[in-house]
């Protein structure tokens, strides 16, 4: 066994009792620590000792600090977006709103696009890259996120055509969108989280009042003036708030209808007039 091995699998095991996926965790900050991407240590592991870096990588993340706080960057859809404290480390599980508008438009395409919640520019960023042609706006209450947001459309060759703006939800804007894409907070202010979240990441990007429902309430009743003819709104959920959205959606004008993720929890609605 190689002393890159040796180190993985000590790190793995530190991380078992703070990460439901310390062997990934503990590749990713390997790789990091040696300038790699992952898949070029597994396929062809350098034959070196394990950087003194990596240790200090193992002992962050046992504390709980997320692995794209460490790494400064965090894969999503077909895109790798920077990321730091101050923005909401973006989840494979949000990809299904991407996955559902491509369903909706199949082999056509959005011209306009509004995400509101766009933390790093994640979903805004992932559907421009998708769509070749399309523009869009992303708005966020966080400073820090929309710099993050602004330094990923640079880096990606998507600043001339994305806008990230300060915001409140909708307010302000009058344009209708081919699809508007939500990520707001859902999650409710006395739910037990993974380690380290609520530590690291910022909490108005998570917690959403008692049922985590804030949120929905505030953006809901501008939705359906945000949809232009033909388009639709993709909005991600917690997994036990379908019932509840959908009523609040309806009660604003919008027909909803439940989208899963692969592993088939409900994780958003799609919504038209």
């Amino acid at each position: 066994m190689s002393g890159i091995d040796r180190a993985l699998a000590r790190g793995a095991a530190l991380l078992k009792e703070t990460s439901e996926t310390p062997r990934l965790d503990a590749e990713l900050l390997m790789a990091h620590a040696l300038g790699l991407e992952r898949d070029a240590l597994l396929l062809r592991p350098p034959q070196v000792a394990a950087p003194a870096e990596f240790d200090a990588f193992i002992a962050r993340r046992a504390l709980g600090e997320p692995v794209a706080y460490i790494t400064g960057r965090r894969a999503f859809w077909n895109i790798e977006l920077e990321v730091g404290p101050g923005a909401l480390v973006p989840r494979p599980d949000s990809e299904t709103l991407i996955v559902a508008a491509l369903d909706h438009f199949g082999k056509g395409a959005p011209s306009r696009i509004l995400d509101l919640g766009t933390g790093p520019g994640t979903l805004l960023l992932a559907a421009l890259d998708q769509w070749p042609r399309a523009t869009g706006i992303g708005v966020d209450a966080s400073p820090e996120a929309l710099d993050y947001a602004r330094a990923n459309a640079t880096r990606l060759g998507l600043a001339q055509r994305a806008t990230f703006r300060r915001g409140d939800w909708a307010n302000g804007i009058a344009e209708a969108f081919d699809l508007v894409l939500v990520n707001p907070p859902y999650v409710a202010e006395d739910a037990e989280l993974g380690p380290g979240v609520a530590e690291y990441e910022p909490g108005e990007a998570l917690f959403a009042g008692p049922d985590g429902l804030d949120d929905y309430r505030r953006i809901a009743p501008d939705i359906a003036r945000l949809i232009a003819p033909g388009g639709i709104a993709a909005i991600e959920i917690g997994s036990d708030q379908a019932e509840a959205v959908t009523a609040l959606l309806a009660g604003h004008g919008l027909t909803a209808r439940l989208e899963r993720d692969l592993a088939g929890r409900p994780r958003a609605l799609t919504a038209a007039p």
